[in-house]
């Protein structure tokens, strides 16, 4: 997204719905104290902005999001921040597009170029192969190398301001139980999430909330939900390498065929 302005705006037009609605498996705390999704103040209906990178979780979160709210009423929020490839926020793209949403382009790279993270895309550190569990134990209880500094507080935060001017009432994160384990990404875990939420509720004079649903759900379990919502997961991209088809060796593609395995079902992008 080099070059282009720093945040965009696309309406997209596609015809595609979510199929099934089957029930949601892990419930958000808004949702357990009562707040029902989709309706705002005198019956309104209410608006959510999802964090959509395009991904197994996020794009599984969009589908939730359009049966709960309608895709009227929801806006995807991709964010560039220097990745080593266009190939997930192309998959955002067309997932937007299936789902017939509003999607927002958000440039923040340079924030991160002094970053040497693997995932970036000037940094000459080589990208970890293998299992988290062998990355984590290789870091001692450091966050992993692919962790991008602070980067989902800055896209939470980001996204907050970008939701209150759209008068969304609510923000979606799809980070899950396999993000934070080990304290492989420390900005994914509990802890986390519930001081962003308590920041953005103060912040925003109680206007908007924070809903991460899947905060404590694995992998396996959303991939559970995504296929009884007919989620399209062969437009979706989670490889950190950028080619033709996934590598299959980085820790995303591992985890996500794992994913898959246990629900007994083919992961599309392989065929």
């Amino acid at each position: 997204m080099a070059g282009e302005d720093a945040v965009r705006v696309e309406g997209a037009q596609g015809a595609g719905t979510t199929a099934g609605a089957a029930e949601a498996g892990a419930g958000s705390r808004a949702a357990e104290a009562g707040a029902p999704a989709g309706a705002g103040a005198a019956g309104a209906p209410s608006k959510a902005l999802v964090l959509c990178s395009g991904g197994v979780d996020s794009t599984t979160l969009l589908a939730r999001a359009v049966r709960d709210y309608g895709a009227a009423n929801v806006c995807a929020l991709s964010v560039s921040y220097g990745q080593r490839h266009v190939r997930e926020l192309d998959a955002a793209r067309a997932v937007a597009t299936y789902y017939g949403v509003e999607q927002r382009f958000l440039d923040l790279a340079a924030i991160f170029a002094e970053s040497d993270c693997s995932l970036l895309s000037h940094s000459d550190a080589a990208l970890p192969q293998g299992a988290y569990a062998e990355q984590q134990d290789a870091a001692a209880g450091a966050p992993v190398s692919t962790y991008v500094p602070f980067r989902n507080g800055l896209f939470l935060s980001s996204a907050a301001s970008m939701a209150l001017s759209l008068g969304c009432s609510t923000v979606l994160y799809g980070a899950h139980h396999d993000d934070w384990a080990g304290n492989a990404y420390p900005d994914c875990s509990p802890a986390f999430v519930d001081a962003m939420a308590r920041a953005i509720a103060e912040g925003t004079g109680g206007e908007l909330r924070l809903e991460a649903p899947f905060v404590n759900a694995n992998k396996a379990a959303i991939v559970a939900e995504g296929l009884a919502l007919g989620v399209p997961y062969e437009l979706t991209w989670s490889c950190y390498e950028g080619g033709a088809v996934p590598c299959g060796t980085c820790a995303t593609c591992i985890d996500r065929a794992a994913a898959f395995a246990a629900n007994g079902a083919p992961d599309p992008l392989l065929g």
